[in-house]
């Protein structure tokens, strides 16, 4: 009688083996399925991201406008459940995402990257040509509170000031300046400022007629007291051995050496960095004037100085927008026409920050 052969069963080893190899090569698919979708992935997230940041700022821009004020009833309140509200749908639209997202990806698995891209890309649309700065303006005051309601009102005095020049006389200026333009162009490129606002400070001391004033100012940027450093890095940049501010090249180098040096020692802000530079080191210069009443912006420091210096960089601010349209657009455009103060607000004031 033959007996039948034994059946070998695999071991519990072997058994686990084979189990490890299985979840191992899934694992390498999965890897190498996340690998080669990585640039859909990327594409999704941003457009996703972008998206939901630029609703968000719309939204509450919106609704900052809406219920500006300080009554708890009539402004607070509704404000904070217009802020519930939104968190609620925008946990409703990642839900609704989601599900959507799985319905896309078997059909095609690029489709969420694609949807989300066109969406980024209608939402940026909406922002760039559907009047969105007094939106932004708005989100911006409500983000930045004191210190933004501060530099808005400071903006709005630049427009103004632009609102005011006879157009024809600021024209006639900007033709004028053309015959330095090569000179101030390079002093600005060599101590990395805004060309717009180097032209915006000649403009202001000089109109672009250079001459020796009767409180010791020279040439196109009215240089009086400054100090020895300055001029040697002024020299370092010319590559020569000796200065003279007669020479209209050599005085826009000592300018932009520096108003460079007074926005450093303001930490940039623009506003205080151009009231130094018109002080300059006079009775300590502005940095000591602050520090004597305890005043830490532009603001604060106004009541404390005489009406000229104060209305200083609004000038050199508002020369230097009337250069960034001559530069941009070609010519000078009333503020007052049309829809030019929208424009002009969307354009910006040179050395501040804007959007759109």
């Amino acid at each position: 009688m033959i007996k039948p052969k034994p059946t070998i069963r695999p071991s519990a080893k072997s058994a686990q083996r084979k189990g490890k190899t299985k979840s191992h090569k899934k694992g390498l698919t999965l890897l190498s399925s996340f690998k080669r979708n990585m640039p859909l992935f990327i594409m999704e997230s941003l457009g996703v991201i972008i998206s939901a940041s630029l609703a968000t700022m719309i939204a509450l821009g919106f609704a900052a406008n809406s219920f500006t004020g300080t009554e708890f009833f009539a402004n607070i309140l509704p404000f904070t459940l217009g802020v519930v509200c939104w968190i609620g749908l925008a946990a409703l639209a990642l839900i609704s995402w989601i599900k959507l997202r799985s319905w896309l990806v078997k059909r095609a698995v690029f489709l969420p990257a694609c949807l989300a891209v066109i969406l980024s890309g209608g939402v940026i649309w909406y922002v760039a040509h559907a009047g969105y700065t007094s939106v932004f303006t708005h989100f911006r005051g409500l983000v930045g509170g004191k210190q933004q309601a501060a530099r808005t009102t400071l903006a709005h005095q630049v427009y103004a000031a632009y609102r005011r020049y006879d157009q024809t006389d600021l024209q006639k200026m900007m033709e004028r300046s053309e015959t330095f333009k090569a000179d101030v162009t390079d002093a600005a490129a060599h101590f990395d400022l805004d060309l717009d606002i180097l032209l915006g400070v000649a403009a202001t001391e000089s109109s672009f007629l250079p001459r020796d004033s009767h409180d010791g100012g020279h040439g196109l940027f009215q240089i009086t007291a400054v100090p020895k450093f300055l001029l040697e890095q002024a020299k370092q940049q010319l590559k020569i051995d000796k200065l003279s501010l007669l020479d209209q090249r050599h005085n826009a180098f000592v300018a932009a050496a520096t108003l460079k040096y007074y926005l450093a020692e303001m930490n940039n802000d623009l506003f205080l960095g151009l009231l130094a530079y018109n002080i300059g080191p006079k009775n300590g210069g502005l940095k000591f004037i602050m520090d004597q009443y305890g005043a830490n912006d532009f603001i604060s420091m106004q009541p404390y100085l005489q009406q000229l210096p104060r209305d200083y960089p609004i000038r050199v601010l508002s020369y230097s927008l009337a250069f960034r349209l001559w530069h941009q657009e070609g010519k000078l455009l009333a503020y007052q026409d049309g829809d030019n103060a929208v424009h002009i607000q969307r354009m910006g004031i040179p050395g501040l920050v804007t959007v759109f």
